[in-house]
This record gives C-alpha cells, structure tokens and sequence, in this order.
C-alpha cells in the first residue's frame, strides 16, 4: 500500500500537464478538420474533455516514462535510484517498528502475576516469550534483581539506549536520500539550463524552440527530485512519530516496572 501510494502520488505531478497538452492537440485538430456553426462548436467543446479522459487514462504510464526520458537519462536514473532504495528502507523501518510494537499494560500484568506465583524467574520466562524492544529491556532489568533496584535502574536505563538505536537504524541513509534527491534534481536543471545557453551561443539567435528544450528538461528534473522528496520525507516523519511513541512507552512501562520489583522486593 506504501509503495502504490508513492506511485501514485509520482503520476498525479504530471497528469494534469499531460490533460493540458492533449486538449491542446484535440482543439487544433478540431479547428482544422471540423467546419460547422457556432452551436455544433460548442457541443464539441463539451464533448472534447470526455475523449480526451479516455486516451489520457490509456496512456499515463506512457507518458509518465516520456517524461522521464525526457528529463535525461542520467539525473533522472539517479532521482529514481534515491526513490527505490528510500522506499525500502522506509518500507523496512515501517515493518519492524510495527513488529516492536507491544500491550506493555497487557506484559506488565503478566510479570505481577509471574512474580506472585513463580518470583524473577518467572518473570523473566514472561519476557523471553514476548517480542519488542519492552520485553528486552525489562529482562536485562529482571536479570539484575539479585544486585539490587539500583543496579536494575542502571541496566534499564543503559539497555534502553540500545534498543532506542536499533529503533533509529537506516533512519540516516533515509534522510540522506531526502536531501539527494532534489540536490540531482537541482542539478540537473542547472546543467539543462548551461546546455540551454550553449545551443544559444551556437546557433547565434535566441530561438524560443532551442531555449525551450533546454528549459524542459531543467524543470523535469526539478520536479522528479521534489515529488521524490517530499514522498520520503511523509515516510521518515510517519516513522519517527512511531519511534516517538515506542520511546514514551519503554519509559513508561520501565518506570512500572520498577514498581513492581519494589513491591515485591518488601516481601
């Protein structure tokens, strides 16, 4: 689903640039070929729109890798290289966090009640069988009880930090290729814009045809290099507010857990 929303939102950039053109084409061709009175004019401009949905929906992928090519093979590969490996790795992030994720109220119920019929060892049975970063570190905790609630505490604590960098792992390359991507594309468009001016100076007029050419493809860089930008950047702060919450969770729960060793540490 995370993957289609990505390529969704790619197409939608440029599905109203190529409706545009297609209307564009239809109304000149109409103009040419088509003679008729000022009514039968209207009827088919209502009329145009509705064919041109139909080729427009038939040819998206078509024209999406057009534009592509267009935008030149080299900066372009690179924005598409910086998309694929930041949608895996947010993809992977995405997994794993949601994996991590644990009832601690539900594991916190079920360490009492361990530690009321079967003390620490039990306990700590209860956290070896449950998966997350909650139960690791409330088993370092428990594996401490004998050296008592302050070496616990240290060991919380201390443990806490690793899994909160397990938690961040990747997030780096991920960021990474949020700042790449629109850098290439930058760079391209100034390239495009340096070859724009080139084929000026050759041809020694100012053509709108030779400044164009150099123009589109300057912005058709630009514009790969922000959507892919923009869709990593969604991913990386829908993943750290699941880091965020996981993080208040372990502190939260370590502090209950603490608790509960007091509690029974008194019988």
């Amino acid at each position: 689903m995370k993957k289609a929303f990505a390529i969704l939102t790619i197409l939608g950039v440029f599905t109203l640039g190529m409706t545009s053109n297609v209307y564009a084409q239809d109304a000149e061709a109409t103009a040419e070929t088509v003679q008729v009175d000022s009514a039968a004019a209207v009827t088919a401009d209502i009329e145009a729109p509705i064919v041109t949905e139909v080729e427009t929906e038939g040819g998206i992928h078509k024209a999406l890798k057009t534009k592509f090519i267009e935008g030149g093979a080299g900066f372009m590969a690179l924005v598409a290289f910086c998309l694929i490996f930041g949608l895996a790795l947010t993809i992977e992030r995405i997994l794993y966090l949601n994996l991590a994720s644990t009832n601690t109220k539900k594991l916190l119920a079920e360490i009492e009640d361990a530690f009321a019929k079967g003390g620490v060892d039990a306990a700590m049975e209860v956290c070896r069988n449950t998966r997350g970063p909650v139960a690791s570190i409330f088993f370092q905790g428990l594996s401490r009880y004998d050296e008592g609630i302050e070496v616990v505490e240290k060991s919380v604590t201390s443990y806490g930090g690793v899994q909160l960098g397990l938690l961040e792992k990747n997030l780096s390359w991920i960021s990474l290729f949020i700042a790449l991507a629109p850098m290439l594309g930058f760079m391209g468009t100034v390239i495009g814009m340096i070859q724009a001016f080139d084929e000026i100076q050759q041809a020694g007029d100012i053509s709108a045809t030779i400044v164009a050419g150099g123009i589109k493809v300057a912005l058709l860089t630009t514009v790969f290099g922000l959507v892919v930008a923009i869709i990593l950047q969604i991913f990386y702060n829908y993943i750290l507010s699941i880091i965020d919450n996981l993080v208040n969770e372990m502190e939260d729960s370590s502090i209950s857990l603490l608790d509960i060793i007091v509690k029974y540490a008194k019988k």
